[in-house]
Formats: structure tokens, sequence, C-alpha cells
């Protein structure tokens, strides 16, 4: 059976193989484009990489990746305005981030509660976000967790310890997307929308 490289390139197609979204065929071709472009395209990306893994790190107040111990959202006094986002993952925030719609702060969970793996409020840090509600004279916590049982799971439970409190508890509509056709749709969004029908 034919090699396709050397221990070491076969050791990086491995490792890219395990980042998400590719699979060994990606990796394979992934490792080649670099290879061919190693002079300009391998050496910058392996300089970056070396920069970013020694300078991000998690924020210590809402767990973006930042180079600093707050990151640019948190340290920004016009984002205290109240609001608190709280979101499943890093990549939750930046998608938020990208449509420039909301002015306020955010709180990375970091997954969600799931009995069967073992994943409880302390392991999300809930607790530590029921404090940072309270210190930091949070009015409304917009809880934008993904639309699946586990997302909803942990949208109820934190929505039920904030319950009977001042602060304003709201959740992210859901429902036909902009551009969307309703063809192609799933049941349960079409149900969504149905529900969060409003006046024209």
């Amino acid at each position: 059976m034919a090699r396709e490289g050397s221990d070491d390139i076969q050791a990086l197609i491995a490792q890219v193989a395990r980042l998400p979204g590719l699979g060994p065929r990606s990796a394979r071709r992934v490792v080649l484009a670099l290879i061919r472009r190693r002079a300009t395209q391998m050496t910058q990306l392996a300089a970056l990489m070396a920069r970013v893994a020694e300078t991000s790190r998690e924020c210590v107040r809402c767990g973006n990746i930042a180079e600093a111990e707050l990151c640019p959202i948190c340290a920004d006094p016009g984002r205290a305005n109240g609001e608190l986002c709280v979101v499943e993952s890093v990549a939750d925030l930046w998608a938020m981030e990208r449509g420039r719609a909301f002015p306020g702060r955010y709180h990375v969970l970091g997954g969600t509660l799931s009995a069967l793996d073992e994943v409880g409020p302390d392991d999300l840090g809930i607790p530590r976000l029921l404090d940072r509600i309270a210190e930091e004279n949070v009015t409304e916590v917009i809880l934008a967790l993904n639309a699946t049982v586990e997302g909803q799971t942990t949208a109820h439970y934190i929505a039920e310890a904030l319950e009977g409190g001042s602060v304003a508890v709201t959740g992210l509509a859901h429902g036909v997307p902009i551009g969307g056709e309703l063809d192609f749709l799933d049941d349960g969004t079409i149900s969504a929308a149905l529900r969060a029908r409003r006046r024209l």
C-alpha cells in the first residue's frame, strides 16, 4: 500500500482531521494545499497559530476569547447598559456580534445542561452567572440558547432561577429566517413562527 507522505505529514493530517468539520479527506486536501504554499501561507499560519496559542485566554468576566484579562466588549463602558445576553459558546457570541444589533454584554456558558452527559449547573458556572447578574445591576437577561432540547432546558433552568426578581428574562424569537421559503422549513420552525406571530 502506497504511503501518503512522511510520518510528520501523516501526523499533521491526523491533527487537522481532528478539527471540527474536517475529516481525513478534507484534512489531506488542506495539508497538501499548505505544503504547496509553504513559503507563504504555511509559514504565516504557523507563526499566527503560535502567537494566538501564546496570547489568547478566556475573558475572566464573560468567557469570550481575549488577549487581556477582559475582552474588548467587557472593557467597553458603553456596553454596560443593563442588558446581558447568555449564549452557549464563544462561536454563538461571535455570531451575535456579526449582526451588530446587540449593544450590551454577554455571558458564555460553555455548554448546556445535560443529564446524559452529567453536565449540571455548577459545570456551566450558572451560580457565577446569577452572582454576576446581581453585581452588575443587570435589568434584562436575553437567553440566546440554541433551539435544542438541551438549550431550552438550560434556558428554562436559568429563567426559573431568576423568577420573582427584578430582572426581565427574554429569549430570541424563533421562526422563518429572512429570505426563507416555507416549503424548505422543518415542522418545528414553522410551529415556532406561528406561535411568535405578530400584528403587521
